[in-house]
């Protein structure tokens, strides 16, 4: 049995939507000064090649886990092990399947691959959809900078200083990366020294201070039309989170409008004890915050975490309990956050953009007080 790393299958053919080393270098000249890469940058990856190396697939599967993951010759638990990867491992995926759920799951869903099925919770869906750079940044309340998000399956990053935040020390000296649909404050284009374009991905809240830059093929500024408030003319609107079945549902009027899958809050072991400190807060809530991104971090003995680039976060209960995209883990029906509930990226986007309050690309991020926003009701 082989056991391949992220870099073991990816095609050499660049597709055709891609940005020659030609045209970035044209950008180059009109771009921020030079950035010098460090040469141990150089030891794992090339700027230049890593996009164009990703696989050639309409669906794309990385491997989240934090460990390996294991294709089986058939869909079910205790099947056959056909290959195994480790995180971050990128694969071609043919179909979603129902197969069998592990024992002590709910979940059934498989993906077929080239090299077997695997279980879908520890697979991030991605794309592989580079950019042209921006040239300029425009001017904002804030500064000048646009709000970017990653839209190819991971891009690796360079630290403009040594690294500050738990997240970002933990990888700094294992190929560090941004990851698909993480959201960053660009504010800075440099030319790095073998002639990349590269954007600094800074956090605007949260943050700890951490400078990094990355291709800019790989990130793509977001558009006001792509985050205009939905359906803002209607007054009565309501979600419903249930914990027990893992959903969340939006209602206008009390007609159902959208619905999706989440995880809630889970229990976490404390000094060898479960806990449900972080168990997701019931009963009716409103929206004290929304922001497009947000650096997360929280600690308890024995499961801190700290996550940068969370996308569409929608605030609604004390100690910072939110609905919000996740780019980590795809157990969608189960409970796995620290409180929060999470969503698929797609989902936390459309309700972001349709909870009240209603905010706009600038800035990007509101706080009010009072019952000003759209009814949260948390049940068990």
């Amino acid at each position: 049995m082989q056991i391949e790393s992220e870099r073991g299958v990816m095609s050499k053919v660049m597709r055709e939507n891609k940005i020659n080393r030609r045209d970035f270098l044209k950008i180059a000249t009109i771009s921020g000064g030079a950035l010098l890469i460090p040469k141990n940058v150089h030891s794992y990856f090339d700027f230049a090649a890593q996009l164009d190396t990703f696989p050639q697939s309409e669906f794309i599967g990385r491997n989240c886990l934090s460990g390996i993951m294991n294709f089986r010759v058939k869909p079910e638990a205790d099947a056959e092990i056909n290959k195994s990867v480790y995180e971050d491992f990128l694969f071609p995926i043919y179909r979603e399947v129902v197969g069998e759920a592990p024992a002590g799951t709910y979940n059934a869903t498989w993906f077929e691959t080239p090299y077997g099925y695997v279980y879908s919770p520890g697979v991030q869906l991605v794309k592989n959809e580079p950019n042209v750079p921006e040239t300029a940044l425009p001017d904002s309340s804030i500064g000048k900078g646009f709000w970017g998000v990653v839209t190819v399956p991971y891009v690796n990053l360079i630290f403009g200083k040594d690294p500050v935040s738990p997240w970002y020390i933990s990888i700094k000296d294992h190929n560090p990366k941004l990851y698909y649909d993480q959201i960053f404050w660009i504010d800075e284009i440099k030319t790095a020294s073998d002639g990349t374009i590269l954007y600094r991905a800074n956090e605007l809240y949260g943050t700890y201070g951490d400078i990094v830059y990355a291709d800019a093929r790989a990130i793509r500024k977001i558009t006001d039309e792509e985050v205009a408030p939905i359906h803002p003319e209607v007054e009565n609107k309501r979600i419903y989170v249930n914990l027990t079945y893992q959903t969340l549902t939006c209602y206008e009027n009390d007609v159902e409008v959208y619905f999706c899958r989440i995880s809630s809050g889970a229990m976490y072991t404390n000094e060898g004890v479960l806990t449900d400190r972080y168990a997701t807060p019931t009963g009716n809530h409103h929206p004290w915050r929304k922001s497009i991104s947000l650096h997360m971090s929280g600690s308890l003995t024995g499961s801190g975490w700290d996550t940068p680039g969370v996308p569409w976060n929608v605030i609604f209960a004390t100690g910072g309990a939110s609905i919000h995209g996740v780019f980590w883990h795809n157990a969608f029906g189960t409970p796995r956050s620290h409180g929060c509930v999470n969503a698929k990226p797609d989902d936390a986007k459309w309700i972001w953009r349709w909870v009240k309050p209603e905010v706009g690309l600038d800035p990007g991020d509101i706080t009010v007080s009072g019952d000003v926003g759209t009814l949260i009701e948390v049940k068990n």
